[in-house]
């Protein structure tokens, strides 16, 4: 379903290439804001708005990491789970690059290089998530199973409470 005042995207077209089932929430984004500003904005939990990482291996070598807002990512328990020996986050305009996305507007959805997803496990345990839709101040609404089937990630359990 498109919005018609909803932007276009490499990521709303990921998503309307592979037939999936979104919704799409704008909102006054805040610089530095993160997803305090849009889950307020948009009125939903902190915990359901989804923040999409990129970050690499040992070999500079990126993925990404879907994790909710308002948790951390245990990079050392990533590493374990992933089979690396070190994860770091990248830096915002090496993360552009790989993505073709400007940070805090980041999408897991049609990034400029196909990357490895992780997600944490209990994301997908909501009824609903909202994740970047691929420009700042602007989300999709999905459903997890939907974001499984897209993605394809490898699921991970690397929270750490904000």
């Amino acid at each position: 379903m498109k919005l018609m005042n909803a932007p276009e995207t490499p990521a709303t077209k990921f998503l309307q290439q592979h037939g999936a089932e979104y919704s799409s929430h704008l909102y006054a984004y805040e610089e530095h804001g993160g997803t305090k500003v849009s889950s307020r904005e948009l009125n939903v939990d902190e915990h359901s708005v989804v923040k999409t990482l990129v970050m690499e291996n040992e070999s500079a070598k990126p993925l990404i990491v879907l994790m909710h807002g308002d948790c951390k990512v245990s990079t050392k328990e990533l590493a374990r789970q992933a089979g690396y020996k070190k994860i770091e986050p990248c830096k915002p305009e090496v993360a552009n690059r790989h993505t073709g996305f400007l940070v805090g507007g980041t999408s897991p959805f049609g990034t400029k290089k196909k990357m490895p997803v992780f997600v944490e496990k209990s994301i997908l345990e909501l009824p609903r998530i909202y994740i970047n839709g691929g420009r700042r101040g602007y989300l999709v609404g999905i459903a997890p199973p939907e974001l499984l089937r897209l993605l394809e990630p490898q699921i991970v359990e690397v929270a750490l409470k904000g």
